[in-house]
């Protein structure tokens, strides 16, 4: 019943608010009387629904009716919604609070029913506010990383200098217990692949990541622990599933490399590739190569860290047991890594086979050119001398000339005859040798 009453409030709403669209389209005067009387009936019936039914109803409306939507709830009962509403609909709207030059960069999510929840926050007073398992830092600037540190009490790095590749500045522990780890991540996109660095702290229960950009491994672990109950329990289990989820993207990024080099390999061994194709054909290779090697880095990267975490003893025996299975899924992609190396490497040498037998080709013609020309050369230089036109003296110039260049002819074609005489009693010879060789072996 209850259900029932909630579709017939959203039909309402939806209703009101296309009659306040249509009047913005028409009469453009959003302070006109219908307007406002509308909007004041959106407004009651918004404030007799529960939060999971405006909830439904945001997320079910587009952007531009979800943001008029949304100026009409009270302020008190704007954070009870954002707690039941999905993660992307609460960053749109939370972003949309604020500027559109300064998204939100700070994110907080805390145990919910056993579930991974984000807490929304705008400013320092709401993350003060807040009591988070994970707080996640997107690019943020100094502001930020100040007023984080402070509220936590730590020193937070700043994802501009996460670079540092020696293993005692990227896994270390700092005086308090205090775990950092600096890790790796793949981020695999059609114009160009990379590995971004992020920085994790483990403190007081709560894990904290920092890092330059977006990655899909974060949105796929956000998803995860928010539809499954029980995914996670703490922090260290956060960590460990964001971990795991690299591993699997990694394992992914494979499945397309593979995938383009099979194209690749078709390609190569056709019959016969032109220059320009096979120009570009090693340019694939080289793309394929760099991804392969940034994913072998990254899953080696992921060892280290994990290594780190067991030796450390900072694990359950669950946790450990999560940590094995993680480590024989890289053992397996170290497998994949190296074969793929050693098809790139084939490849490679086949694409180069083929431009040298392009060019031994292109050579051999000019040879055959060379050897047809070289008699001419020689009976035309005879026939510029002086010598020839005394010789030729009582025929007419245009005779004489004549039967010079039939003759010229004549020598270039039987030179060109007897080349391919050669070259195809020489095939015959190989082949006959060939077949001899075959059936004593036979």
């Amino acid at each position: 019943m209850q259900e029932m009453d909630t579709n017939e409030d959203q039909t309402s709403i939806q209703k009101n608010l296309w009659q306040v669209n249509r009047l913005l389209q028409k009469h453009k005067l959003i302070e006109s009387l219908a307007h406002k009387q509308n909007l004041v009936e959106l407004q009651l019936r918004l404030e007799k629904l529960n939060a999971q039914s405006v909830a439904r109803i945001l997320e079910a409306l587009s952007p531009d009716d979800r943001e008029i939507i949304w100026q009409l709830v009270t302020e008190d009962r704007k954070e009870e919604i954002l707690l039941v509403i999905s993660d992307d609909v609460r960053s749109e709207l939370v972003t949309g609070a604020r500027s559109q030059d300064h998204s939100v960069t700070v994110r907080a999510f805390d145990l919910h029913e056993g579930r991974l929840r984000q807490i929304p926050i705008t400013n320092r007073e709401d993350l003060a506010r807040a009591k988070p398992i994970w707080v996640d830092l997107v690019a943020p600037d100094d502001e930020q990383i100040t007023w984080a540190s402070e509220l936590f009490g730590l020193e937070l790095p700043n994802p501009k200098v996460l670079t540092d590749l020696e293993s005692s500045a990227r896994f270390y522990v700092e005086e308090g217990g205090v775990v950092h780890l600096h890790s790796d991540f793949l981020l695999d996109r059609v114009d160009a692949s990379r590995n971004v660095a992020v920085a994790f702290i483990l403190h007081k229960g709560t894990l904290f990541s920092v890092r330059g950009e977006e990655l899909p491994v974060f949105r796929l672990q956000r998803l995860r622990a928010r539809a499954q109950s029980g995914y996670v329990s703490e922090a260290k289990d956060v960590l460990l599933d964001l971990y795991a989820a690299d591993v699997e993207y990694s394992a992914n990024a494979l499945e397309d490399v593979y995938s383009d080099l099979g194209i690749v390999g078709k390609q190569v061994l056709s019959s016969r590739i032109t220059d320009d194709e096979a120009a570009a054909i090693l340019a694939s290779i080289a793309e394929e190569e760099d991804l392969n090697g940034r994913i072998r880095r990254n899953v080696l990267d992921t060892r280290r860290a994990l290594s780190f975490l067991m030796r450390g003893k900072f694990l359950s025996e669950s946790q450990h047991d999560d940590v094995r299975e993680i480590l024989r899924d890289i053992e397996s992609l170290d497998g994949h890594t190296a074969f793929l190396f050693n098809k790139i490497n084939f490849l490679m040498d086949a694409t180069d086979s083929s431009i040298n037998i392009n060019q031994n080709k292109d050579i051999k013609r000019l040879t055959i050119i060379s050897v047809v020309f070289m008699p001419l050369n020689l009976l035309a230089g005879i026939g510029g001398m002086s010598e020839y036109s005394m010789m030729t003296h009582t025929l007419p110039w245009q005779v004489s000339y004549a039967a010079f260049t039939i003759g010229l002819t004549i020598v270039g074609l039987l030179t060109f005859v007897g080349l391919r005489y050669t070259e195809r009693r020489k095939k015959r010879i190989n082949l006959a040798a060939s077949l001899k060789a075959h059936s004593h072996h036979l």
